[in-house]
């Protein structure tokens, strides 16, 4: 493992987001308004119920968020694949955590279900994400893992087998 902490503020992850967190050409989180957390509450390489790492974050949730104007005008919706998008950001920013080179790109994810909405009445997202393998050999370098949203404590989305791998390429 690196040295890095096991938490960060939005400055940090404004950091990645321009490359100065894990260096040039290594995983990067999606400057705002893509950047789908405010915080990570905890991170690890060994921690969450398959002993292979974990992430937890946070996102705020305002009524004025971008996409509440145009997803759907008169019936604001926070899109679930941007929900599905903030689960990949944390896979791809783990793997970065733990000192592994290259940039992350989402590989797929085997099974999603969506089971309660984000409407701006909501306050806070929490993003659980569960590492099911990690693995880093001389061709590949992929995290597997499971993942959940929760709404206000409310789970609202769920994802198994989410794939993200970094490439130097």
């Amino acid at each position: 493992m690196t040295d890095y902490p096991t938490s960060f503020d939005r400055d940090d992850l404004l950091k990645c987001a321009r490359g100065e967190l894990f260096g040039p050409g290594n995983a990067q989180l999606p400057a705002p308004p893509m950047l789908m957390m405010d915080r990570i509450t905890d991170i690890s390489g060994d921690g969450g119920p398959h002993g292979k790492g974990h992430v937890v974050a946070e996102f705020d949730i305002t009524p004025d968020l971008w996409f509440f104007d145009c997803h759907f005008p008169g019936n604001p919706i926070m899109p679930g694949c941007l929900g599905l998008d903030g689960l990949w950001q944390l896979t791809g920013f783990n793997l970065g955590w733990r000192g592994w080179q290259g940039r992350g790109y989402a590989l797929g994810v085997g099974e999603v279900k969506l089971t309660g909405m984000v409407r701006p009445d909501r306050k806070m997202l929490t993003y659980h994400v569960d590492f099911t393998k990690a693995v880093q050999t001389r061709r590949l370098t992929m995290g597997v893992a499971d993942g959940r949203v929760e709404a206000d404590g409310e789970v609202i989305y769920m994802v198994k087998d989410m794939k993200v791998a970094l490439s130097e390429g």
